[in-house]
């Protein structure tokens, strides 16, 4: 029963979830046609390192490793979800409080300096605001604000339990 529920089995599952999600998003942009705002953009980002990191503890056997990637996907977790918070906050502001729209990603990457770029992007900007999906009533960051919460949990789970 304890290989069922193994530490190596979750980080699986949770690599297996994070690429899965970052899939639907790419199906939502280039097929549904939704074009991702700043913060849709580094959710992505910290979802693919999600992935990225919980691959890598799925596919190591050391316990110690393990417990250090939990850790560290405990903290992008909370990244993730600060980034879907703001998101939702953003989204549930009147029309006339919204920051203003800025211009594409592709052009502020030629014109703007990085440090501009990434206080745009962590900030969000008036398209940020806009709902243009949902499921259930819930929006495409208050559903990543469900995912990084999970994920979080399930890490710090692994994380505190003891090494055998």
């Amino acid at each position: 029963m304890s290989t069922l529920l193994s530490a190596r089995r979750f980080h699986g599952l949770v690599a297996f979830t994070a690429f899965i999600l970052l899939a639907v998003a790419f199906y939502m942009e280039y097929q549904m046609g939704l074009e991702p705002c700043p913060l849709c953009m580094l959710q992505r980002i910290v979802f693919f390192c999600v992935g990225v990191v919980s691959l890598i503890s799925a596919l190591t056997a050391g316990e110690k490793v393990r417990k250090i990637s939990s850790w560290f996907v405990v903290v992008l977790s909370f990244a993730g979800a600060a980034l879907a918070i703001r998101h939702l906050y953003l989204q549930n502001l009147p029309m006339d409080e919204l920051p203003a729209c800025l211009p594409g990603l592709s052009y502020m990457f030629e014109v703007f300096p990085w440090q501009e770029i990434m206080q745009a992007m962590v900030m969000g900007t008036g398209e940020c605001g806009d709902v243009v999906w949902t499921f259930l009533g819930i929006s495409i960051p208050g559903w990543t604000l469900v995912a990084f919460i999970s994920m979080a949990v399930i890490n710090m789970f692994i994380a505190l339990r003891a090494v055998k």
